[in-house]
């Protein structure tokens, strides 16, 4: 008996283990262990939109000739191009003619003149935008000059010469480490350029060829631009950023005209039959509208306020550099020749009785006026 009870006590005990889970084979497996939930991604949000503070202050080499100084906020005299960018500007405009001193104007904005200036931006760390005006001195709506060495030539010869012009620069350029980002073919170009040839219209209407010869010289600047800086953005330039454009990008694309971004001029107090809000508003709405229409950025490549009513200037600029910040569209502004102040004028202007430049933004004392916070 003893036996058999030892038997079944052994029996008894070994079910006991196995119910209890002793026996490794019969071990449960432990359950799996529930993933870690991920953390909530942060919502995607698209990169900040970069708006670009500009000043185009080509006069700057002839004022310093004539002993104009510039100076900060806390009156400590500065260079120029360094006062730019301390007053968060980050690119400078220089205009380019073909032959200023042979014009009589002096050697101001030619080639070497340019370098000079384009060099000095760099080294303060300042982008460039150059402006070809394709001309021996401005360019704009009212005057469109075929370079004097020019006049006379063919179609062919003449964008001949505009690419060699356009190559001739901006090989010099390259050559002292300048890249520009932008660069214009042409200033101020609605009637055109280089007048006759490149003219658009007269008052007796549309010039025969105009438009073709116009969009081939355009053409010519455009390719030479790309031929030195192939990641260079080419504008296109046209004067009151509040006037309807359509009709005339839609032409120039028609006949084959390239570009890579609109450029336009803004000068909100100059419109005698309109408020500068409202040109504000018609130059906003031109943006948008040109820029989905034809699937380019805008510059805005020219802005100025008149320095009489100061806090007036003020409030016209920072009401349309507000709206043109928030507008997607717009990539930037430059303001036309800021440290122009204190009555100074090019030598030129003196005896043919031109004014001064009235939209300037530096007090009477050569300090950054206070409507420049609006590129801050």
């Amino acid at each position: 008996m003893r036996s058999f009870a030892y038997f079944l006590s052994t029996v008894m005990l070994a079910f006991g283990l196995n119910a209890c889970g002793g026996d490794s084979d019969s071990t449960e497996k432990p359950a799996p262990i529930p993933p870690v939930p991920e953390e909530p991604k942060e919502e995607e949000k698209p990169a900040a939109k970069t708006f670009v503070a500009g000043a185009d202050i080509s006069w700057v080499t002839e004022q310093e000739a004539d002993g104009v100084k510039f100076y900060n906020a806390a009156g400590q005299e500065r260079d120029c191009f360094a006062l730019m960018k301390e007053i968060g500007m980050d690119a400078v405009r220089l205009r380019v003619w073909v032959d200023p001193q042979g014009y009589g104007y002096g050697p101001w904005s030619d080639k070497a003149d340019v370098v000079k200036k384009a060099v000095r931006a760099k080294n303060a760390g300042l982008d460039v935008m150059i402006d070809f005006h394709y001309s021996d001195f401005f360019a704009d709506p009212g005057r469109q000059e075929t370079p004097k060495a020019w006049e006379g030539l063919s179609l062919d010869d003449l964008k001949q010469k505009v690419a060699e012009h356009t190559k001739d620069v901006l090989n010099a350029l390259k050559a002292q480490g300048v890249t520009p980002k932008w660069i214009q073919v042409g200033n101020e170009t609605r009637n055109g350029m280089m007048w006759p040839t490149g003219q658009l219209w007269t008052d007796s209407g549309d010039t025969p060829n105009g438009w073709s010869n116009y969009v081939a010289l355009t053409n010519a600047g455009y390719e030479a631009v790309k031929t030195v800086f192939a990641e260079a953005i080419v504008i296109i330039h046209l004067n009151n950023a509040w006037q309807d454009a359509d009709g005339w990008f839609k032409k120039y694309k028609e006949l084959g005209g390239k570009m890579d971004m609109i450029g336009l001029s803004h000068y909100p107090q100059t419109e005698a039959d309109k408020t500068w809000a409202q040109v504000n508003q018609l130059a906003i709405s031109q943006i948008k509208s040109l820029a989905n229409k034809y699937q380019v950025k805008v510059m805005v490549t020219e802005v100025g306020v008149k320095s009489a009513d100061e806090a007036e200037a003020a409030k016209a600029l920072q009401a349309f550099m507000d709206e043109a910040k928030n507008t997607e569209q717009c990539v930037g502004a430059f303001y036309w020749e800021p440290q122009v102040f204190g009555g100074w004028r090019p030598a030129y202007y003196i005896p043919l009785g031109w004014n001064a430049y009235d939209q300037g933004a530096f007090t009477a004392d050569g300090k950054p006026a206070p409507c420049l916070e609006a590129f801050k």
